[in-house]
C-alpha cells in the first residue's frame, strides 16, 4: 500500500498563500479592476476607444501569464494526482469502494444539476425580458442565418465510446484531450495497483516527483492571481460597460438562481450524508469557494482545495487527492447547469421551441461536455458554442453571452469546486463508516 504524505507537508507555500490571505487580494483586486474598467469604458467617455484598448491589453498580461502556466501544467498535474490517488488505495477492491462510487456519485450530481437548469430556465424564461432586436443591433450582430440541428445517430454511440480510449496517449497529452488523459491515467494506475511494490516504487517516486513540482509552479502561479483578477475585470468593464451587463441581468439571475439551488443540494450532503455540521463546515471551505470565484478555474483552486479538505476538513489523504483532482475536470455541476440554461435562454430569444428529444440530446452533449470540460477559465463558452450546434441554433449567439460570462463563470466555478468538496466529505464518511479500525 502506498503512503500519501499530507499535502500540507509537500506545499509549504500553499500555506503561506492562505496566512497572506490571497482570496481577499483577488477581491480587492476585481474591485478595483471594476473601477479602473469603468474609467476606461464607454459609459465616461474619459478615455477614447484604441487608447483604452491598449491600456487593457497591457492590464491582461498578467492574466495571460497566470492562464498559460495554469494550462502548461495542469496535464501532468492531473495525470500524476489521479494515478497516485488510485495506487493509495492499496488494492483493487478498495479502489472499487471509491472509484465506482465517485463516478456514479458524479453522474447523479450532474444528471440534478441539469434538471434544475431544465426547470428554473422553463420557468423563468429569461430570454422572453430582452429585445432580440436591441440586443442584436447592440452587439453589432445582423440578421441570423439558422443552423440545421445536429441529430446524432444511435449508430455512432460505440463508436464515440470506443474513441474515448486513446490510441496514441503522447496525441492526447499534446492536443490536451482532458476525458482521454483521466482514461489513461485511470488505466495505469488501475494497472500499477496490481504490481508487486517493488517494480511500482520507482514510477510512484517519479509521479510524486511531478505532483510535487508541478504544485510548486502552480503556487507561483498564484501569486499572478490577484493581478490577473485586476487585468481581466478591467478589460472587460472597459469593453462592453455596466449598461450591456444590466441588459442581460434576467440571464444572469436565472443562473445564479439556479447555481443556488445546486448549493443547496450540496448543504443536504453535507448535513445528512457527510455527517457534517453545516456552520463550520460552511465557514471552513470558504477560502477554495472564494479563491474559486476569483480565480474562475478549478484547477488553479486545486492546491488549496485539497489541503482545506486534509488540513481543516481532516479528509484522508487517499481520499482528497483522488476526488479533488479527478473532480476538478469530471465533477462540473455548475459548468453543466449554466450551458443548459444558456441554451434555453438562446432558444427563447430567438423564439426557437425546443422539442422534448431535442432537449434530451441537450442534456446528454451538456453531461458530455461537463465531464471532459478543462478546468480554466473561459472553457464554458467554448463549448457552449458545440452544444448550440447540436440543439439547431445559430453558434454566434455565443456573442451574445460573452459579456457576462466572466461574472457567471467565477460562480459556477465556485459550485464546481464546493462540488468537490462535498464529494470528498461524502466519501470520506462512507471509508469510516465501512472499515472503523482505520479511524
Amino acid at each position: 500500500m502506498v503512503e500519501i504524505r499530507s499535502f500540507t507537508q509537500s506545499i509549504p507555500q500553499i500555506k503561506y498563500l492562505i496566512k497572506k490571505k490571497l482570496w481577499a487580494q483577488v477581491l480587492f483586486a476585481l474591485f478595483v479592476g471594476l473601477l479602473v474598467g469603468l474609467v476606461l469604458g464607454p459609459e465616461t467617455g474619459w478615455v477614447e476607444k484604441e487608447t483604452a484598448e491598449t491600456i487593457t491589453d497591457w492590464l491582461s498580461i498578467p492574466a495571460n501569464l497566470f492562464l498559460k502556466v495554469i494550462q502548461m501544467i495542469i496535464v501532468p498535474l492531473i495525470f500524476a494526482s489521479i494515478i497516485r490517488g488510485l495506487t493509495s488505495s492499496g488494492s483493487l477492491e478498495q479502489l472499487q469502494k471509491i472509484g465506482l462510487g465517485a463516478a456514479v456519485y458524479f453522474v447523479i450530481t450532474t444528471a440534478i444539476a441539469l434538471t434544475i437548469g431544465i426547470i428554473i430556465a422553463t420557468t423563468i424564461e429569461p430570454g422572453n425580458f430582452i429585445d432580440s432586436d436591441l440586443i442584436k443591433e447592440s452587439f453589432g450582430i445582423e440578421d441570423l442565418e439558422p443552423v440545421e440541428s445536429y441529430n446524432l445517430s444511435i449508430h455512432d454511440i460505440p463508436q464515440s465510446i470506443v474513441g474515448l480510449v486513446p490510441s496514441n496517449p503522447l496525441s492526447s497529452f499534446m492536443s490536451g484531450e482532458m476525458l482521454s488523459i483521466i482514461i489513461f491515467a485511470l488505466i495505469v494506475g488501475v494497472a500499477m495497483i496490481t504490481l508487486p511494490t517493488k517494480s511500482s516504487r520507482p514510477i510512484l517516486d517519479l509521479l510524486e516527483s511531478i505532483q510535487d513540482f508541478t504544485m510548486k509552479v502552480v503556487s507561483w502561479a498564484m501569486r499572478l492571481a490577484p493581478f490577473a483578477a485586476f487585468g481581466l475585470m478591467a478589460g472587460i468593464i472597459s469593453k462592453v460597460g455596466l449598461s450591456a451587463l444590466a441588459g442581460l441581468g434576467a440571464y444572469m439571475a436565472t443562473v445564479v438562481a439556479g447555481l443556488f439551488i445546486m448549493m443547496m443540494v450540496y448543504i443536504i450532503i453535507i448535513k445528512f450524508f457527510a455527517k457534517r455540521p453545516l456552520s463550520s463546515t460552511l465557514s471552513t471551505i470558504k477560502e477554495p469557494q472564494l479563491l474559486a470565484f476569483s480565480t474562475s478555474s478549478s484547477a488553479a483552486t486545486m492546491p488549496v482545495s485539497i489541503k482545506t479538505a486534509e488540513e481543516k476538513l481532516k479528509v484522508k489523504p487517499k481520499v482528497s487527492q483522488f476526488i479533488i483532482p479527478l473532480g476538478a475536470t469530471i465533477n462540473m455541476d455548475g459548468t453543466a447547469m449554466y450551458q443548459i440554461i444558456a441554451v434555453f435562454f438562446l432558444a427563447q430569444l430567438f423564439d426557437v421551441n425546443l422539442s422534448f428529444t431535442t432537449i434530451i440530446l441537450i442534456a446528454l452533449t451538456s453531461l458530455a461536455a461537463s465531464i471532459g470540460a478543462p478546468s480554466a477559465p473561459g472553457t464554458g463558452i467554448v463549448i457552449l458554442s458545440t452544444i448550440l450546434i447540436a440543439a439547431g441554433l445559430p453558434a454566434i449567439g455565443v456573442v451574445l453571452l460573452l459579456g457576462v460570462d466572466r461574472i457567471l463563470d467565477m460562480t459556477r466555478t465556485m459550485v464546481n469546486v464546493t462540488g468537490d468538496l462535498t464529494a470528498c466529505m461524502f466519501f470520506n464518511k462512507r471509508i469510516k463508516n465501512e472499515s472503523p479500525e482505520e479511524q
